[in-house]
């Protein structure tokens, strides 16, 4: 369709059941967004183009943290923060990327041949990576022009980048692939673009998660068909919210402390004679204690024990999401952020012992949470950023204006679980 015809499917409120149904978003607080970003497309590439609106959110960790990089199992959800892009084909090769707040991304198809160190960490070789992994498929790629806008906030733990490289990765599918590629083999081709365009070693959590949608439960095992499980929970309809919320930490000179959890896990397997901890069983590690004590040291035996820990939590509470069991579920959280502050030991780095917002953060969810049915963990990497809190609705408001008078007001961010994966909402 035209950019006016989109227009004014948006202004009538006839794409209003697809935002809900497929985004768990509020139509009336992103329209207005939406008509901008289509004005933004028209103002800078015509008003004559056939134009395909898309969207993916980002994602959130539920559990199972630092355990992908030792083929652990994880949980995570797509939650309703957004990228969302209009987009439309060209035909001379070149894909051009206009996001809101950042310069223009212009990258010609010669680009996708070889990764280019020159242009590792930029949203430039995000875009050559995709192209690239849909043309190893023997899946068909071309050029398009497309504005995007995103709410998914940067540096929260919500895998921005993960729902920018899905959304190159929806448009391809949706412009020159008729939609029919599977949203799983596109956070792969993601993880991919990555990996080795970007130069990131990350995981598949962030890209799978917001492929996917909902609530999703992976094993990483075999990390080349990895397990992937959508679990049927509507957090929504129980009613809980999640609640992320910003310590304001500093996110700077914390990269040693991130690569001590996967160095100290796989030094604690490789002392038992395997790879990853995932070859590791708990008894086997409790069994040698002594040694592992002796030669990692006794943080690198916590660490170990937490990945043991979160293996079974992860079991354990997609279990209870499949039954429905709220009080289950949040125990298992709040069991998974326990064995994060004292086994894993990634809430602050020792590095700066005087910030400490994530134990802050933390001491006052738990104080003023303490008595009610909800659950608090850090989220993500930690060290430094956010935790994560699922709170009964009803107490959001309270709950809201108590941390923010320690934290700051606009540190506390409520979202929704997001039914959707990468989806197109039209066309």
């Amino acid at each position: 369709m035209k950019i006016n015809q989109l227009k004014n499917l948006i202004k009538t409120g006839e794409l209003d059941s697809a935002l809900a149904n497929n985004c768990a978003l509020v139509p009336d607080k992103i329209r207005e967004d939406y008509l901008k970003l289509c004005d933004s497309f028209s103002a800078r590439f015509g008003e004559d183009r056939d134009v395909y609106l898309l969207s993916v959110g980002g994602r959130t960790e539920v559990s199972g943290n630092h355990t992908d990089h030792n083929k652990g199992k994880v949980m995570a959800a797509a939650v309703n923060l957004e990228l969302v892009a209009v987009a439309a084909k060209r035909d001379d090769g070149i894909v051009c990327v206009k996001s809101e707040g950042f310069p223009e991304d212009l990258v010609p198809t010669s680009a996708i041949a070889t990764p280019d160190e020159s242009k590792f960490f930029t949203s430039g070789a995000l875009i050559a990576g995709m192209e690239k992994a849909f043309a190893d498929r023997e899946l068909n790629i071309g050029g398009f022009d497309a504005c995007t806008v995103s709410s998914v906030l940067k540096g929260s733990g919500l895998s921005s980048s993960a729902a920018f490289e899905v959304m190159i990765g929806n448009i391809l599918n949706h412009l020159y692939n008729d939609g029919k590629v599977d949203n799983v083999e596109i956070a792969k081709m993601a993880q991919f673009a990555e990996n080795v365009y970007f130069g990131k070693p990350c995981g598949l959590m962030d890209q799978m998660a917001c492929a996917v949608g909902g609530f999703i439960a992976i094993d990483f095992e075999d990390t080349t068909a990895p397990k992937i499980r959508k679990l049927d929970f509507d957090l929504d309809r129980e009613g809980y919210a999640l609640c992320i919320i910003n310590t304001g930490g500093n996110h700077a000179d914390l990269n040693e402390d991130y690569a001590s959890v996967p160095v100290e896990m796989k030094a604690v397997a490789r002392l038992m004679g395997h790879q990853v901890l995932r070859q590791c069983t708990k008894e086997e590690i409790i069994k040698n204690a002594a040694m592992i004590r002796n030669i990692a040291g006794d943080r690198a035996f916590l660490r170990a024990m937490h990945f043991a820990g979160e293996n079974e939590r992860v079991d354990a509470i997609a279990a209870a999401l499949e039954k429905g069991d709220v009080e289950s579920f949040l125990n298992g959280i709040k069991a998974s952020g326990d064995s994060s502050y004292k086994y894993l030991q990634n809430v602050y780095t020792t590095k700066n012992v005087a910030e400490q917002g994530i134990s802050v953060a933390l001491c006052l969810a738990e104080s003023y949470l303490k008595d009610k049915k909800a659950a608090w963990r850090v989220h993500g990497g930690g060290f430094a950023g956010t935790i994560q809190v699922f709170l009964p609705k009803c107490e959001t408001h309270g709950f809201v204006s108590f941390m923010e008078k320690a934290l700051g007001e606009g540190a506390c961010h409520l979202l929704s679980v997001r039914g959707a994966g990468a989806v197109c909402l039209a066309k």
